[in-house]
């Protein structure tokens, strides 16, 4: 199948996509009903309040999503990587998007128009399958959070972040260091502490020698450590 558009082949073919297995004529539905943005870093992907034109399926990049809570506080709830869908529960519930996302770095998204793709959803029991176990995956994953961060003392959430982030993007090369460069406040909306807390605990994890760090960029020096820390909380 040839695409006029760059991007779409991630989204519809990637081996992470859970699109890939469509027929082929339910996959030229898609294509024939879509559109597709590049986000500079930084950039709003759709925000909390708006009414979903459709779902999102990240190409290439890295994105965070959040809510905004009491007194402008934010609190990252998600971090997306490449072939991950976005703004799927507000189509589904019809309903307007209840969180923020936002590009960490320059990140290229497909729109799939939401009628077409509820009407997949509708009509093969595949693909709303794997939907509602991968919505039942993302709420075990919240509920989990929700009582990590509640009840983890500060190094504990922050090493659960860390690994958080290594099982969403993964290893450079190097095997050790984090392919996510969040920066500082980020670190902490995700693990709920406030910017300096996060800088003090990272360095003090850099001190013990369980991560490496070099500006944004993290290493996992010593795994069993850093698990040991998020399990005890």
């Amino acid at each position: 199948m040839l695409y006029k558009n760059p991007y779409i082949e991630q989204c519809i073919e990637g081996s992470f996509s859970m699109l890939k297995d469509l027929p082929e004529k339910e996959k030229e539905q898609l294509i024939q009903n879509h559109t597709y943005t590049i986000f500079r870093k930084g950039e709003i992907i759709f925000q909390e309040g708006e009414k979903p034109a459709g779902i999102f399926c990240l190409s290439f990049g890295k994105v965070k999503v959040f809510k905004e809570g009491i007194g402008g506080r934010d609190q990252i709830i998600r971090m997306v990587r490449p072939q991950g869908l976005l703004g799927y529960s507000a189509v589904i519930m019809g309903c307007p998007y209840k969180s923020t996302a936002v590009a960490l770095e320059e990140s290229a998204a497909c729109i799939f128009e939401k009628n077409t793709f509820m009407k997949l959803l509708r009509h093969n029991p595949d693909l709303s399958m794997q939907m509602m176990r991968m919505m039942a995956v993302d709420l075990t994953f919240s509920n989990e959070r929700t009582v990590s961060l509640t009840q983890k003392h500060i190094r504990g959430r922050l090493a659960e972040s860390l690994i958080v982030l290594r099982d969403t993007y993964g290893f450079e090369n190097d095997g050790k260091t984090i392919k996510a460069y969040v920066s500082r406040e980020d670190l902490a909306s995700l693990s709920n502490m406030t910017t300096s807390n996060a800088i003090r605990t990272l360095s003090m994890f850099a001190t013990e020698s369980v991560i490496a760090l070099e500006g944004k960029k993290i290493k996992i020096v010593d795994t069993g450590k850093l698990e040991k820390i998020s399990h005890l909380g």
